[in-house]
């Protein structure tokens, strides 16, 4: 495919996104009715639709409306690219430059791609840095690996990665964290991968296992654990009694084989109350999303003040659930991939003003302006009797 070509096709699949279609089932259903596209052409329409989504408000505003066209045209003026050769009509071109494609200057929030609604809490939450964290927000996310430290170490995963063609490096922010630097798409089929010596997980993410309080036999329920990178991380904690649940147990489908390629040991429950008390439990809960943005920057536009309020319900519902699961002196971990502060700071002091006996140890944010997904995480620690088995 030409680039022109790639970029009419972007306007299709954005068009079909913009009309209510998720945008991997848009990506899918293009691909599908035209297979002559190699997974070049594939991967290039990926990158621009995702960054066309990024920058939805900055790029219709550049682009002259929130359109398909709107979007690609206004990420190529962003760009400085000649886009009158670009939008040409000719062959599988998009449609040439006309009266009806003129764009402007983005506003202020326009700019910074956030949604008006959310421009009060975002500024309160981040302070100082909103604007640094939005700005990281409009770019791709960083390609992460979490080492797996039973099997091997940081040095060692880099100098295997390398020798398939991997670039990586040690990034800061967790002590097994790697971030891949050139290749990132051969990661699924090479050998490191596939023998357990390195999982995907975003840096901050590992950061949140790293800071739990576990020791060796400790019994420890991952409560919200989804696909299971944290339940992994967890694993490769040390020898830990593990056992993974999740509200939608279809989530937890891949669980299985990630842990026999880590091998190590995950029991998954319908019922972790039947095998309470825990030592430790994670509730990594549903929520915005707002700190993974840019993995999934459709999320951030979907995001709705009645949907927040919802998610704010579900979240204090699933930490009145589990709190009575937590042996005496146990912890209860509560994560978020939000930026926001009713999900955050505000969801743990409401826990602790309805409930009785428990203590908030510690409190941590991490944001994108330090390299991986924005994250916060509260360590709350249980002074009460002995667990009563319902």
């Amino acid at each position: 495919m030409t680039p022109q070509a790639r970029l009419q096709a972007a306007i299709e699949v954005l068009d079909a996104v913009l009309d209510g279609r998720p945008v991997e089932a848009a990506l899918t259903g293009w691909a599908r009715s035209h297979r002559f596209a190699g997974s070049g052409d594939r991967a290039a329409l990926r990158d621009l639709v995702f960054d066309a989504l990024r920058c939805r408000r900055s790029f219709a505003a550049l682009g002259g409306g929130l359109t398909g066209r709107g979007l690609i045209l206004g990420s190529q003026r962003a760009a400085g690219t000649d886009v009158a050769a670009l939008f040409s009509g000719t062959g599988h071109a998009p449609a040439a430059i006309g009266p009806g494609d003129v764009g402007r200057v983005p506003g202020p929030l326009e700019a910074l791609d956030c949604p008006d609604w959310l421009a009060e809490p975002l500024t309160s939450a981040l302070g100082a840095e909103f604007s640094a964290v939005m700005q990281a927000l409009q770019r791709r996310a960083p390609v992460f690996l979490r080492v797996n430290a039973r099997r091997s170490d940081v040095a060692q995963a880099v100098n295997a990665l390398a020798a398939e063609g991997i670039s990586a490096r040690p990034h800061g922010l967790a002590r097994h964290a790697v971030e891949v630097t050139d290749n990132a798409r051969k990661i699924i089929a090479s050998q490191a991968y596939a023998t357990g010596l390195v999982e995907l997980q975003d840096a901050a993410s590992q950061a949140v296992v790293e800071a739990l309080p576990l020791q060796d036999g400790d019994r420890v329920l991952d409560f919200c654990a989804g696909g299971g990178g944290k339940t992994m991380a967890l694993a490769a904690r040390g020898d830990l009694a593990l056992w993974a649940h999740d509200a939608n147990p279809t989530r937890m489908r891949d669980l299985p084989v990630r842990a026999a390629r880590a091998k190590v040991r995950v029991t998954m429950t319908e019922n972790p109350e039947k095998t309470a008390p825990y030592d430790l439990i994670l509730t990594d809960v549903p929520c915005s999303g707002s700190g993974s943005w840019r993995r999934d920057p459709a999320g951030k536009w979907a995001l709705t003040p009645a949907r927040l309020a919802e998610l704010v319900a579900l979240q204090a519902q699933i930490l009145d659930r589990t709190a009575p699961m937590v042996a005496r002196s146990g912890v209860l971990a509560y994560a978020t991939c939000s930026l926001l502060e009713a999900e955050n700071a505000g969801q743990i002091a409401a826990f602790l003003g309805r409930t009785v006996g428990w203590h908030l140890q510690s409190q941590r944010n991490f944001t994108p302006s330090q390299g991986g997904d924005g994250f916060f995480l509260a360590i709350l620690t249980r002074k009460m009797p002995e667990f009563a088995q319902p």
